[in-house]
């Protein structure tokens, strides 16, 4: 199986580029319309489609990992451009004991147990900041099989909207997010596999949990 990349550089002066950098639902519907369409009931997990948008000092770019190449020549006349390319290398380097850089877009949370939840009228899930983001973070890391050795920490905008389910009523999207970047050694090389294939924590479908890793420069 190819795990492949594919780097959007959207066009702002584009209607519809702007529309989809604007929310997370409309970003969500247009990278869906670069796959097959009868896909069954779950098409991103089937493809396996993990994006994250990043600020440049040029503007906005779109990263989207999957295991089935995108049709790019879907987006719209004058959208931007796009590139991709398959990750076969950067997979087949991972080794135990290898430097890597990583970054992830990750929504963190913590679950509170039922009788604290009623307590304290807590939702299912409650979002972290700060040190307890970093703490959730490093377990994550640990059960990705990583051993970080920097990390550094940022908030970014949460991702918000609204989707409305054939027949259903309105649901409200919200998902706190924290970018992680440092640097790491792998320990385990299967569980990272499984890491970068899957993404990590919450909101996978509203440009969370994309991990990204490249192998760290070594010193002259």
């Amino acid at each position: 199986m190819t795990l492949w990349l594919t780097r959007i550089v959207p066009d702002t002066r584009s209607q519809d580029a702007r529309r989809d950098l604007a929310g997370a639902i409309g970003m969500h519907r247009r990278i869906m319309s670069l796959f097959p369409s009868n896909a069954g009931p779950d098409p991103r997990a089937r493809f396996g489609i993990l994006f994250r948008t990043e600020d440049t000092p040029t503007g906005p770019h779109l990263l989207l990992q999957s295991t089935h190449e995108p049709d790019t020549t879907r987006l719209p006349t004058g959208y931007g451009t796009a590139h991709t390319r398959p990750l076969d290398a950067l997979i087949d380097a991972i080794r135990p004991g290898l430097t890597i850089r990583y970054r992830c877009a990750a929504s963190p949370v913590r679950k509170p147990g039922a009788t604290t939840r009623a307590l304290y009228n807590l939702p299912p899930v409650v979002p972290l900041t700060g040190a307890a983001a970093d703490e959730w973070w490093l377990r994550q890391a640990d059960q990705s099989g990583l051993k970080p050795l920097t990390h550094h920490s940022h908030p970014l905008d949460a991702v918000r909207g609204q989707r409305r389910p054939d027949g259903a009523p309105a649901q409200r999207i919200r998902h706190a997010r924290t970018q992680f970047d440092g640097t790491a050694a792998i320990i385990d090389p299967d569980q990272l596999r499984t890491a970068v294939l899957n993404g990590i924590g919450r909101g996978k479908a509203y440009g969370c949990g994309l991990l990204s890793i490249a192998p760290a420069r070594q010193p002259q």
